[in-house]
């Protein structure tokens, strides 16, 4: 059998193959993403996480709250597999994305990633022009068509509330945009893979109050079609964006709830005695 030498690279196919879309939408509230005694160790041999039993449900916010060093950020990485290339890491439990093992060996990491985006505490453009940040992951991995992708990126800078803001300088590179902008051209460019699940982990702890804000209201938005995680240490953010809350200690989910539960209501005391200052 001889090769198609206009066919796309080996290393590229799994890339290149459309991911499955659900004959009929998953109701919002039912559970997107599911861990079940998860457990996670940088070195092999101490756990950071200790048996993480969580349900965060679909087209909805979570929010992850908890100390520094609690546990959150590595949990949140630990759903898109970010510590693949941590040489002593290792996990025991699962996480499932829609019932199905993100440690399958079956899972391939490139439709993982597609399916669930992240967003990093610090903007983190690409050094390429704003058109080109939003554009390079469809076209990398060919979602649409070469003639589709600006109709795509107008679509994703405006679900990002940035489209009226660049739109008239969308060869410029990207890292000339202020730091509120650049997160926003960031959040675009995750939508631009037509991701399932957005993770954010700190997406405002380097913006001023205003930019803050824009995120803030756009994380709103989203939720309309997206399953969004946040990671946030700003419990009053935690409380404004999400639906549900999940407070992280030492490694354990301590509780999880509506969020407006969580807040005026705890039932454990560790929770209670973080939401009102006494550690943390």
């Amino acid at each position: 059998m001889t090769m198609d030498p206009t066919a796309p690279a080996p290393l590229l196919r799994t890339t290149l193959t459309p991911r499955p879309r659900r004959v009929a939408a998953e109701p919002a509230g039912t559970p997107a993403i599911r861990s079940q005694d998860f457990r996670f160790s940088y070195d092999g041999i101490s756990d950071t996480l200790h048996g993480i039993d969580l349900e965060v449900r679909r087209k909805a916010v979570t929010a992850i709250i908890g100390p520094s060093g609690c546990g959150k950020s590595t949990f949140l990485r630990s759903i898109n597999r970010l510590h693949d290339l941590i040489p002593a890491a290792r996990h025991r439990g699962n996480i499932e994305l829609d019932g199905q093992s993100i440690f399958s060996r079956d899972t391939d990491l490139v439709t993982l990633r597609q399916r669930v985006g992240m967003v990093f505490q610090r903007p983190n453009p690409f050094p390429k022009s704003i058109y080109d940040n939003v554009a390079y992951g469809p076209s990398l991995n060919r979602l649409v068509p070469e003639r589709d992708l600006p109709a795509l990126v107008e679509r994703c800078l405006r679900r990002a509330a940035l489209w009226d803001e660049v739109k008239d300088r969308l060869n410029e590179m990207g890292t000339g945009l202020s730091g509120g902008q650049q997160q926003r051209l960031c959040i675009a460019r995750a939508l631009g893979n037509q991701p399932e699940v957005l993770l954010m982990d700190e997406p405002c702890s380097a913006l001023d109050p205003i930019a803050t804000q824009k995120v803030e209201e756009l994380i709103f938005e989203l939720k309309e079609e997206y399953t969004i995680v946040i990671v946030t240490h700003n419990m009053q953010q935690a409380a404004r964006v999400s639906d549900y809350t999940a407070f992280f200690d030492r490694g354990e989910l301590i509780e999880f709830g509506e969020t407006e539960r969580i807040f005026t209501a705890p039932s454990n005391e560790r929770t209670e005695a973080y939401i009102t200052g006494r550690f943390g």
